[in-house]
């Protein structure tokens, strides 16, 4: 889902409702978290589409027109404190900067009367925000955890993977060395990126930017230069070793997402390239003092093996589910729908 941390940037009109999915039980459309905000005229984002939504819009603009909807919600809902928030789960800060918004919370049962047969129960918030200083706190409290990539090349490939990485759950760093590069070639694909999503950099020796990446970042390396990919991915395997995981991980098939390893700063080093390609970088990398357990953790060529295509988008969707896939081994990823 897009980032609530993104969304103050999109055009909406002042005062709406944000509903948002606090609590689920049995089979749901849509995860703790999922939001959309409405006003009287449009919807950015979504709770789980069908009747359920249908209903949480038409109740929101009902609430928006309501004489003093702010202060008095509709009767089959209750009033959400602090500590109702809390147990729910919801991300909540300590500073108190921001007084926690008046909501208003409806239970909603997927059956027959919603004509939806998913047989679970969803939880929605509404809140009113009638200003930029109302959206705030919810900036700050249920902005979403994203998981950290490193894309090393500004190429056509590197362009189609930002647009497909930038609406996910990632936090994307765009690496190259050639000065002015991103800001010249690529300045509108960013442009065009949900603000936030994307943070560029250029750097040379751009193999000096491994040494600065958060841990747990996936990396994925596709350089206009073989020379560079070759230092990248040493980089890479050197920064891995020194935190004492060396043994890596055994070989598997190429272009299956591998499983992750504890302990493994760097937990995925995708290599874009062909089976000779990566025969060529394992010979030289050998000569670097990588053993075989080493190399096994870099993925080469990158993508599912299922999908096949040599056209940049078609590459970068296979890479974004592969990432995709190997996030869901390492971090608890409810099923998408009504299942």
């Amino acid at each position: 889902m897009p980032g609530l941390a993104r969304l103050p940037s999109v055009a909406v009109a002042y005062p709406q409702i944000l509903v948002h999915v606090v609590r689920t039980e049995g089979s749901v459309p849509r995860e703790v978290g999922a939001f959309m905000r409405v006003d009287a005229h449009g919807v950015v984002g979504t709770v789980g589409g069908g009747h359920l939504e249908f209903q949480a819009i038409a109740r929101a603009r009902e609430w928006l027109h309501a004489p003093n909807a702010r202060e008095h919600a509709p009767a089959d809902m209750q009033r959400v404190d602090a500590s109702d928030v809390e147990r729910d789960h919801v991300a909540t800060t300590s500073s108190g900067a921001h007084p926690w918004p008046v909501s208003w919370r409806q239970r909603c049962p997927l059956g027959p009367s919603l004509g939806q047969c998913c047989g679970g129960v969803v939880w929605l918030d509404y809140a009113w925000v009638a200003s930029e200083s109302d959206w705030q706190p919810w900036v700050v409290r249920l902005a979403p955890t994203r998981v950290p990539v490193a894309v090393f090349g500004g190429g056509h490939v590197g362009v189609a993977l930002i647009r497909a990485l930038a609406p996910l759950p990632f936090a994307v760093s765009w690496i190259d060395s050639r000065e002015g590069f991103l800001s010249a070639a690529s300045a509108a694909v960013v442009l065009d990126c949900l603000p936030g999503a994307v943070v560029r950099e250029e750097i040379d020796p751009v193999e000096d930017a491994v040494g600065h990446l958060p841990d747990g970042t996936r990396v994925l390396i596709m350089s206009f230069s073989h020379a560079e990919d070759l230092q990248v991915v040493r980089a890479c395997l050197a920064r891995n070793r020194a935190a004492g995981a060396g043994a890596g991980l055994p070989s598997e098939a190429v272009g299956s997402p591998k499983p992750p390893t504890v302990g493994l700063p760097l937990p995925f080093i995708g290599l874009i390239g062909s089976k000779t390609k990566w025969a060529r970088f394992r010979h030289r990398l050998t000569d670097y003092g990588f053993d075989d357990h080493a190399l096994g953790q870099v993925t080469c060529p990158i993508g599912l093996s299922e999908i096949v295509g040599k056209e940049p988008e078609v590459i970068a969707a296979s890479v974004a589910a592969q990432l995709l896939m190997f996030r869901s081994h390492t971090a608890p990823n409810p099923a998408a729908g009504c299942k």
